[in-house]
């Protein structure tokens, strides 16, 4: 596979990373601190690897040896049902059976900074000065599926850095947050009563990738309803039958304790070992970073071959797809 050699190189060159201030000395001292649990180690190292700096990679490198412990739970789902609520109630149980938790929380992109605008960080006040507990928000950066690659690298650094368990909540932007299944061990998908079309967009969408269903904010009017029409929808598709189906109210805990004992559970019968889920997640990356190159390029290029692409693509004399075939030289 490759890309045409005559684009501008000028053009289709992605920008470079961002410098750092870490020196490459200082990194085995950084990660030492990580694994002490010092808070201000494991927001330097998040920090370097959310951007992408020059230090990311051998930082990295270096985290390596101390990855495979946490568990990767996605929670994913419709806007309003709950989830940031949810992720709150389940770090205050699991900080009360003793274990560590660190969350990633994927927020909306600023469409001014491109920062994230913080609105789940607000609401998890069980993580509030407690060292048992590390938050980031991340900004989903335009990124369709729910996720930017930032988040698999900072899922790294909070795995070395000892948390039990690894809590990833999507932006909320309904059936496009697929990435969630490449990166987690365990798929949490969250309904809740009244969401009314975004329950058939579930049983049609993120509905094939859960691992556990909740149904959240179940002391409402129409939770039982809503219940029953995800046990009908597993039903009809005989191999998601075993798929749990629970229902929490998180403002109260309830049902909390099951769902964590779900999670445990379905992360410790899955099909892969530490390496093959981090394998995967390897491969979610390279598939990413391999999608923006050719995304970059496409957009930036202003060579003939491209326009003659973009010409043909309109004219329908070349359909996208062989298009961008023909692009990456099969």
């Amino acid at each position: 596979m490759r890309i045409s050699a005559s684009m501008d190189s000028q053009n289709s060159a992605p920008p470079p990373p961002p410098r750092s201030t870490l020196k490459l000395e200082a990194i085995p001292d950084l990660v030492q601190r990580m694994r002490a649990g010092e808070r201000r180690a494991i927001a330097a190292a998040v920090t370097e690897l959310e951007k992408l700096s020059t230090s990311a990679p051998p930082l990295l490198e270096a985290l390596q040896p101390y990855l495979g412990k946490a568990l990767v739970v996605g929670f994913t789902g419709p806007p309003g049902a709950g989830k940031s609520t949810l992720v709150n109630a389940v770090i205050a149980h699991v900080r009360s059976l003793g274990g560590t938790v660190g969350v990633i929380a994927v927020d909306p992109s600023s469409p001014i900074s491109g920062g994230a605008i913080l609105g789940d960080r607000i609401r998890m006040t069980a993580a509030l000065d407690d060292d048992g507990v590390f938050v980031r928000s991340l900004a989903s950066r335009g990124y369709l599926g729910g996720l930017s690659p930032a988040a698999v690298r900072v899922i790294d650094a909070l795995d070395a850095a000892g948390f039990d368990l690894v809590l990833l909540e999507t932006v909320g932007t309904g059936q496009s947050e697929m990435d969630v299944a490449e990166v987690a061990d365990v798929r949490v998908v969250i309904s809740a009563p009244g969401l009314g079309d975004d329950i058939q967009a579930m049983k049609s969408g993120l509905l094939e990738i859960a691992d556990i269903l909740v149904v959240n904010k179940g002391d409402r009017e129409g939770a039982e309803l809503t219940l029953q029409q995800l046990l009908g929808a597993l039903s009809i598709r005989s191999m998601r039958s075993h798929i749990p189906v629970l229902k929490t109210t998180a403002t109260t805990g309830e049902g909390v304790p099951e769902l964590y004992s779900a999670m445990r559970e379905v992360g410790n019968k899955g099909e892969t070992g530490p390496m093959s889920r981090r394998r995967r997640r390897a491969r979610y990356l390279i598939a990413r970073a391999a999608a923006d190159i050719v995304a970059h390029r496409v957009k930036q290029g202003s060579g003939a071959e491209i326009d003659g692409l973009a010409d043909d693509v309109l004219s329908g004399r070349v359909s996208p797809d062989a298009a961008a075939r023909k692009l990456l030289g099969k």
